[in-house]
C-alpha cells in the first residue's frame, strides 16, 4: 500500500506540533500538568498495559460499569417489565442520541440510537435512492470500510436498476454526475486515518443534486464533524470506537431536518411508528430522525452508551482531535529510528492536519509484530493485508504511555521478538 496524499479538512485545527519531550520523565510531567490527565482515572485498564486500540474499541468507563450494575440489579432485577415506565427504558434511545448530537454538529431530533452501523446504512441508503428517484447510481470510494461496500452491494441486489460506482478517494468530487443519487463515504479512511473533507465535499454533492451518506465510525468523539454547518444529509456512526460505549454498542443514525416529511425507512418496525403501543395495523413514521428506529432497543448496551457519554460534557472536538495528533506525533518521533531500521511505511498522511486518531504502518510482517507488541502490554490491530494500526485515544492516553509504547516496540524489533512463531498463528479475530 503506498502512502496516500495529503488532503486538508477545512474544519481541520492549524496548531502547531507540541515539541517533542526528551525523555519518560519530561512526559510524566507534561503529563501532570495536561488537564486532560484526570480523564483516564474514568477508565478501567489493566495496569502495565498500553492500550492503543481504541480506535477500534474503547475501554471501559467506571461510569458504564456501574450504570450497568444499576440497570440489572436495581431495575431489570427489581422492576421487571415496569422498568419501561418506572426506569425510562423507552426514553433511553432518545435521551443517548441527545448527548451524540453535539459531538456531531446535529440536533436531536436529527439524531435517532438504534441497531448497528451496517443496519442504518442500509436503511439511509435505501431512502436516499427514494429520495432521488430519477437517478440509479451509488457513489463511493475505492477501498473504503468493507462491509458499508457489503450493505451496498445487497441493496443493488434487492433493486437491480441500481448501480454501485467506486472511484478513488481524490476522484470523488468529479464523479459527482446528474445520475448519482447518494455519496456514501467514511469521514476518516479505516487503514490510514486520512479524513474527507465533510463540509468541501457535502457542499459539491449538494450543488449536483447528489445526496451525502457519511460514515462517523473512526472520527466520533474524536474531531470535530459539523453536520448540520456542512450541508450532509445523512450519517451512520458507531458507539464502541471513541464513544467508548462497549463491544457491539448500538450505532446511531443521522437525518437532516429538511428530509424529515419525505424520508421513508425501509425497515419500518414498530419503534419507528409515531404510537407503537396502540399496534395499529397500519405504519404512521414517527416525527423526525426518530423514524429511523426498528426494533425494541437494547438496554443494557444503550446504558453503558449512555454513561459512557457523560465523559464528553463540557469537552471540544477540536481539543480532543489535537491531543491525539499530539500523541501520535509522540509515537512518529520516539519509533523514527525503529520504523526506518526495520522497513515500515507509515501510510497515514504525514501532514498532521490531514490524519484522525490512528497511525497506520506497512509491514510484510505486521501481523506477527502486533501479537508481539500485545504480548508485551501494547495493544494495537492488524489490518489486511499487511498493516500494523495504532489509535491514540485523547481521553485515556497519556504521554508516558506512548513513550513506553515506542520503547517496547523498538525492543521487540531489536530482540527479534515478534519472529516466535506462535505470534504468526492467525486469530479468528485479527
Amino acid at each position: 500500500m503506498t502512502p496516500v496524499p495529503d488532503i486538508v479538512p477545512d474544519l481541520a485545527p492549524d496548531l502547531a506540533p507540541e515539541p517533542v519531550p526528551d525523555s519518560l520523565a519530561a512526559c510524566r510531567r507534561l503529563d501532570r500538568a495536561d488537564p486532560f490527565s484526570a480523564l483516564g482515572r474514568r477508565f478501567r485498564l489493566p495496569a502495565g498495559v498500553v492500550y492503543l486500540d481504541g480506535n477500534s474499541l474503547g475501554p471501559l468507563p467506571r461510569a458504564s460499569e456501574a450504570a450497568v450494575r444499576r440497570a440489572t440489579a436495581a431495575e431489570w432485577g427489581r422492576l421487571l417489565v415496569g422498568g419501561w415506565n418506572a426506569a425510562d427504558w423507552i426514553g433511553l434511545p432518545a435521551r443517548t442520541a441527545e448527548r451524540i448530537a453535539p459531538l456531531i454538529g446535529a440536533d436531536p431530533d436529527e439524531v435517532a440510537c438504534a441497531d448497528s452501523v451496517s443496519v442504518n446504512l442500509f436503511k439511509l441508503a435505501a431512502g436516499a435512492l427514494a429520495l432521488r428517484p430519477d437517478r440509479k447510481v451509488l457513489l463511493a470510494a475505492e477501498g473504503d470500510f468493507p462491509t458499508d461496500g457489503y450493505m451496498l452491494q445487497g441493496l443493488s441486489r434487492l433493486r437491480p436498476d441500481i448501480r454501485i460506482r467506486s472511484v478513488p478517494r481524490h476522484e470523488i468530487a468529479g464523479a459527482l454526475s446528474d445520475d448519482v443519487a447518494g455519496l456514501v463515504l467514511s469521514h476518516a479512511d479505516y487503514r490510514t486515518g486520512a479524513l474527507a473533507d465533510i463540509s468541501s465535499l457535502s457542499r459539491q454533492a449538494s450543488a449536483a443534486g447528489v445526496l451525502t451518506l457519511w460514515d462517523l465510525s473512526h472520527t466520533t468523539g474524536l474531531a470535530p464533524i459539523g453536520l448540520a454547518a456542512a450541508g450532509a444529509d445523512m450519517a451512520v456512526g458507531c458507539g464502541y470506537k471513541y464513544l467508548n460505549g462497549g463491544p457491539g454498542a448500538p450505532a446511531f443514525a443521522f437525518l437532516a431536518r429538511r428530509h424529515h416529511e419525505a424520508f421513508a425507512n425501509p425497515l419500518s418496525g414498530w419503534m419507528g411508528h409515531e404510537r407503537p403501543f396502540d399496534f395499529a395495523p397500519g405504519y404512521a413514521p414517527a416525527a423526525g430522525a426518530a423514524r429511523l428506529m426498528a426494533g425494541t432497543p437494547p438496554i443494557l448496551s444503550l446504558t453503558a452508551l449512555h454513561a459512557a457519554l457523560e465523559l464528553f460534557d463540557g469537552l471540544d472536538p477540536a481539543d480532543l482531535l489535537e491531543r491525539s495528533r499530539r500523541l501520535s506525533d509522540l509515537f512518529l518521533a520516539r519509533a523514527a529510528p525503529t520504523l526506518e531500521a526495520h522497513g515500515f511505511t507509515c501510510v497515514s498522511p504525514a501532514l498532521r492536519q490531514a490524519r484522525g486518531g490512528h497511525l497506520a504502518f506497512a509491514h510484510p510482517q505486521a501481523y506477527p509484530v502486533v501479537q508481539a507488541l500485545i504480548a508485551a502490554g501494547v495493544v494495537g490491530d492488524f489490518r489486511a493485508p499487511d498493516l500494523m494500526r495504532l489509535g491514540f485515544s485523547p481521553l485515556f492516553l497519556s504521554r508516558a504511555d506512548v513513550w513506553t509504547a515506542a520503547d517496547r516496540f523498538a525492543r521487540i524489533m531489536e530482540t527479534g521478538a515478534w519472529r516466535n512463531p506462535a505470534f504468526a498463528e492467525k486469530q479468528r479475530v485479527t
